[in-house]
């Protein structure tokens, strides 16, 4: 029965990796945004905007070479193995465990980018109520926040569990 403990997290990160990387082929290559360069969706709040992220959010640390590139899968890599070890060492709740995987699922998929490309691919750009974004990112991204979000405020929710238990 002990596989079946971590369900929700394999499934929460097979599913993140799976959208991640299916949307960036989707918009990207089978929409033609590398070509086009820029799809208007929903003005200004949704627009697609090409983008090649060498460097860390908000293209931090683009420097464009081949050390930082594998630096940083490196690091990616690292953080998706302390992730899993940390939660797989405790007794986490339900959304505990679906946090893990969004964070490690998106940041496996942004991992897959830099090795196929030697960059993340992003996408998405928002802006609203007059203040124009000019950054981009992707649904990978997206999952990364959530998880690292829900793994902050559902950790105590596990400790708790943990001291109630017999």
């Amino acid at each position: 029965m002990r596989p079946m403990r971590f369900a929700f997290l394999f499934w929460a990160g097979f599913w993140a990796f799976l959208l991640d990387q299916a949307s960036k082929y989707l918009v990207v290559h089978w929409m033609g945004l590398a070509r086009l360069r820029s799809i208007d969706v929903l003005p200004p709040v949704l627009n697609f905007r090409y983008g090649e992220n060498r460097g860390i959010n908000f293209g931090l640390l683009d420097n464009n070479s081949d050390l930082a590139r594998w630096l940083l899968i490196g690091f990616s890599t690292a953080v998706c193995i302390v992730v899993l070890t940390w939660v797989m060492r405790t007794q986490p709740v339900r959304r505990m465990q679906i946090a893990a995987g969004l964070l490690v699922g998106g940041a496996l998929g942004n991992v897959v980018d830099r090795l196929l490309y030697g960059y993340v691919l992003d996408f998405l750009n928002m802006s609203c109520c007059g203040i124009e974004n000019p950054f981009v990112f992707n649904i990978g991204d997206v999952f990364i926040f959530l998880g690292a979000a829900g793994l902050i405020l559902f950790e105590n929710q596990s400790d708790r569990q943990r001291k109630k238990a017999p």
